[in-house]
């Protein structure tokens, strides 16, 4: 089997189209870094997590340097990851002043009896790890400060800033070993405190080397009523391949709840799924010498690396 590593750089109104272009190279370097990873014996966590911190560290998209700001002006973020070979999984929420949140997440998997950690008592675990807390708000940006005074002074997106989504990735090795990585820095003008659906598993992330792997991006409350990422697993394991359960799991969810996400799933085949029913989502992956990648519907190009 060919590695395959798959990249969405979050879901939502994205209305510019240059910063649509900037966030389809986003991915695209994304996957190429994780695939880089894949294709040297890496691990799947290994590039999973370095395809994510990439993104994390382009304010462009929302998380980590790009997270979308509270109500008060600061960045909380959330992040999941998880191997699909034992259903191992760590999450941080409410975290702040700490570079790559997904990295402390796999840090909470790995090194705790713990799948998820929380606020102060997170940042407490990211220093005895030896974690560099940044200076306070270092992570806020001038388009985010800019984005919530707009986003205050309109009423129309009172309660429901959501402009772009979550970032994260799944992938599959030569062996079929799944895991899947999730990123964000939530809902824009959102409650001190606030968690998303990024941090539960099942609900932003989930890897079972039996089934798939896969991770959300959209309304993260309603992702989380709906188990999202957890239903897409559940359809394939009924026997749906990847794109349909994808695609089919994100509609529905839609239809029941009336807001938005997307997706991107792995199947233990190594079947791609792609699903969004925002506006646009940014998404790549990479398959040998292939990238593929889009932001609209029905958009599926290809090129050689």
């Amino acid at each position: 089997m060919d590695p395959i590593i798959l990249v969405h750089g979050g879901a939502g109104r994205i209305k510019d189209d240059k910063i649509a272009k900037v966030l389809v190279e986003g991915v695209k370097k994304a996957a190429k870094i994780g695939h880089n990873i894949l294709a040297k014996g890496g691990s799947v966590l290994d590039a999973v997590e370095a395809a994510v911190k990439y993104m994390e560290d382009d304010e462009n998209y929302n998380a980590g340097k790009g997270s979308v700001l509270t109500l008060e002006g600061e960045v909380e973020m959330d992040a999941s990851i998880m191997l699909g070979a034992d259903l191992s999984a760590g999450a941080v929420t409410v975290v702040k002043d700490i570079q790559h949140p997904i990295s402390l997440a796999r840090m909470v998997m790995e090194k705790t009896s713990h799948i998820l950690l929380a606020g102060e008592g997170a940042k407490s675990f990211a220093v005895s790890q030896g974690i560099q807390i940044l200076p306070e708000g270092a992570l806020v940006t001038e388009r985010t400060k800019n984005a919530l005074t707009k986003y205050l002074a309109s009423q129309e997106h009172k309660g429901d800033g959501h402009e772009l989504g979550t970032v994260g990735a799944v992938a599959i090795d030569s062996s079929g070993r799944l895991a899947a990585a999730t990123s964000t820095g939530g809902r824009e003008g959102k409650l001190r405190g606030r968690s998303s659906d990024t941090c539960i598993i099942g609900s932003g992330t989930y890897a079972d080397d039996n089934i798939g792997a896969t991770s959300t991006t959209g309304h993260g409350e309603t992702i989380a009523k709906f188990c999202l990422a957890h239903s897409v697993i559940k359809s394939m394991e009924g026997g749906k391949g990847a794109n349909e359960a994808t695609n089919d799991c994100v509609q529905l969810m839609t239809k029941r709840l009336n807001n938005t996400a997307g997706a991107v799933t792995l199947s233990s085949k190594g079947e791609v799924g792609i699903g969004f029913s925002t506006e646009r989502m940014s998404w790549c992956y990479q398959k040998g010498d292939e990238l593929h990648f889009g932001i609209d519907h029905e958009e599926h190009k290809i090129e050689k690396c």
